[in-house]
């Protein structure tokens, strides 16, 4: 970091990138568990449940089953950071405006951009991760998947083989239409929190707007700003008891 708590957009996409990656595999069973859930038979359920799932998968599978599809998912982590972050530090070109002067609605679409072309990058990641995770010799038909691979690389190459290179894009619209509000959201209400705790901290006047407080030194810290403001309270108090007398 530089001397005013910057990091570079390079280590920024890094460190989200990261971030990214450790909560995927720390959660990953979950995500398969629900993916064998929704692909199974309704009216022969192989689960009857949550926990259900998770220890027929253990037993019949083993551990690895509950991993099976990270590799994927850890890979398409680089370009969806890599993609919404350049996106959203870009569209302050686009508003010809800084993103701190940004309203809600505008964080709101800025948002749903960086996601939507997030997403649109990483598809072919999440198309091959829930392949993966779907398909099991202890399903019928495999868990319903529409091609037979041994591994990633194997996915892709029988996806583009069976069903073209946009079948890995397959189901794009569906996912586009729950990730783009969320993220819309999120990132909105992100902007909004910052704004909240400048606003509570003095330096702007109202967390609906961006408009800086008077005679308040923006590079100084919260911490310094509230001794500066405790400061001169006491220095204000001595002269109006003065004046009292």
């Amino acid at each position: 970091m530089d001397e005013l708590g910057h990091i570079s957009h390079w280590r920024a996409i890094m460190a989200g990138s990261l971030a990214g990656m450790v909560a995927t595999v720390v959660t990953y069973p979950t995500d398969v568990i629900k993916t064998r859930l929704i692909v199974q038979n309704r009216l022969e359920p192989s689960y009857e449940g949550i926990v259900h799932a998770f220890y027929k998968i253990y037993h019949q599978e083993g551990l690895r089953a509950l991993y099976r599809g990270v590799s994927p998912a850890i890979l398409g982590a680089i370009p969806f950071s890599a993609g919404s972050f350049f996106v959203y530090i870009s569209l302050d070109k686009i508003w010809q405006e800084p993103i701190v002067r940004f309203t809600p609605l505008q964080n709101f679409i800025n948002g749903c951009v960086a996601a939507g072309v997030a997403q649109t990058l990483s598809f072919p990641f999440e198309t091959v991760k829930r392949k993966m995770q779907a398909q099991s010799p202890w399903l019928p038909h495999y868990g319903g998947v529409d091609v037979h691979f041994t591994g990633m690389a194997d996915c892709f190459r029988q996806t583009v083989k069976n069903k073209g290179v946009l079948g890995l894009w397959n189901g794009l619209t569906p996912s586009l239409l729950k990730i783009v509000p969320y993220f819309g959201v999120m990132f909105s209400t992100f902007e909004f929190c910052k704004r909240v705790c400048l606003y509570r901290n003095g330096y702007i006047e109202s967390p609906l707007n961006y408009k800086l407080t008077p005679g308040v030194d923006q590079s100084l810290h919260p911490q310094e700003l509230r001794e500066l403001k405790l400061l001169r309270r006491e220095n204000f108090e001595p002269r109006k008891s003065a004046l009292e007398n």
